[in-house]
């Protein structure tokens, strides 16, 4: 045989020389939940090793995870029920804790990239993404001006990259117009491009108790049969002024990141969700599988079909295992 690919496999060295695929810490954002209140860090019970925290607690978790090189973070609150309204005023009101904890991570730690969720679910009564009415339908275009405020409201706190994740029609075009009304013109939207109505966000509306109350997302999110639709989504928001563009959930879809990848030129975000991870860890906490391998392994997946950014719950578990010289062995 004139040729024999195992030659390129014999040795570690080798293998280093051929592999195709590279991921680093800095493809990497870590999702954070956060709490009102002092003296929290309650583990969410579905989605083991992560946390609801509040700032007290959070400002030193920040500054272990910058020693292992994880600079970017989107953070997510978990809101009273009481502070919850149709129009999910909260959301940019002056008192809104969530707010305060943006300007104080900045603040503490001007060196890092601050994310936010820009949807009404965590603020709604409702518990939906938009708006909605007294006939039950959620309202597209009553939510855009919502949506608006509160990433304005993100942007003054000090936000460097904000997340539309809502689905509405023509939301990022309205929150672009919007920032840069208000003179934030180098404020990124990374917009949740092609969110599909997926089984695997549970353990994440556990964190944030921001279940619907009735109904489902059918009306906003994609069908999880659909591919094409989403190179009509990304299009559109790429017209809209998006910086990024985000496939949700990631190992369902890495046929949609390898899509979007080959169509555009923006940056391909990937979200490596709560039920991702939850069912991985679960595996592994059975001893089915070995995390050390496995982990590593399905965020290789997703960097290999196209993402140059994956949002993930093992992001410091995988800056550790960097730092502690074990990852890089294949």
């Amino acid at each position: 045989m004139q040729i024999r690919p195992r030659r390129n496999r014999k040795n570690k060295a080798i293998r280093a020389f051929a592999q195709e695929t590279h991921l680093s810490v800095d493809n990497l954002i870590y999702p954070i939940f956060v709490y009102d209140g002092k003296g929290i860090k309650n583990e969410v019970k579905s989605l083991p090793g992560n946390f609801r925290w509040s700032l007290d607690m959070l400002l030193p978790e920040i500054e272990q995870c910058l020693k292992l090189g994880i600079n970017t973070y989107v953070i997510f609150p978990a809101v009273a029920e009481e502070l919850k309204d149709k129009i999910a005023s909260y959301s940019y009101a002056e008192e809104n804790f969530y707010l305060h904890i943006l300007r104080k991570l900045k603040e503490t730690f001007p060196e890092i990239c601050l994310m936010t969720d820009v949807a009404m679910d965590p603020y709604s009564s409702d518990g939906h993404d938009g708006y909605v009415n007294d006939k039950g339908e959620i309202v597209n275009d009553t939510s855009l001006p919502i949506l608006a405020k509160m990433a304005v409201a993100q942007a003054q706190a000090g936000a460097d990259i904000l997340g539309p994740s809502d689905m509405m029609d023509g939301r990022v075009g309205f929150i672009r117009e919007a920032l840069d009304i208000a003179g934030f013109t180098d404020v990124s939207i990374m917009s949740y491009t092609a969110k599909y109505a997926s089984a695997f966000y549970g353990p994440f509306r556990d964190a944030l108790d921001s279940a619907p109350k009735s109904g489902d997302k059918k009306t906003y999110q994609m069908n999880p049969a659909n591919s094409r639709e989403a190179l009509i989504e990304a299009s559109l928001d790429v017209q809209e002024g998006a910086d990024f563009l985000m496939v949700k959930p990631a190992l369902p879809y890495l046929d949609i990141i390898a899509l979007l990848k080959q169509n555009f030129e923006q940056p391909i975000a990937a979200y490596n969700v709560s039920g991702e991870c939850a069912m991985l860890t679960a595996a592994c906490q059975n001893g089915w599988l070995n995390f050390e391998k496995a982990m590593p392994e399905m965020l290789m997946s997703i960097r290999r079909a196209g993402a140059d950014v994956i949002l993930t719950y093992f992001a410091k578990a995988y800056a550790e295992m960097v730092k502690e010289g074990k990852i890089g062995q294949w």
